[in-house]
């Protein structure tokens, strides 16, 4: 068994993901989400879909992205 990263529960079906030359252990996709998943900088929400990038920034979708002051993206399809 090995304990997961983020909530310490040492769980046997846990699993890991390596990011950035980085091996992480997690014990569910919540923890790996935590953790991982940018944040939206204009509503704070993870970012767990493809998002948009607009000035460096990763948002959730195009409304917070024109919000922010970016325009002329579109969600992809």
């Amino acid at each position: 068994m090995a304990k997961c990263d983020v909530c310490g529960n040492d769980y046997d079906k846990s699993f890991q993901i390596i990011s950035a030359g980085k091996t992480r252990t997690f014990d569910s996709f919540e923890c790996a989400i935590h953790m991982l998943a940018p944040t939206c900088p204009h509503c704070d929400c993870k970012v767990i879909g493809h998002g948009v990038e607009a000035g460096g920034q990763i948002y959730c979708c195009v409304h917070c992205a024109e919000e922010s002051g970016a325009h002329g993206l579109k969600d992809r399809g």
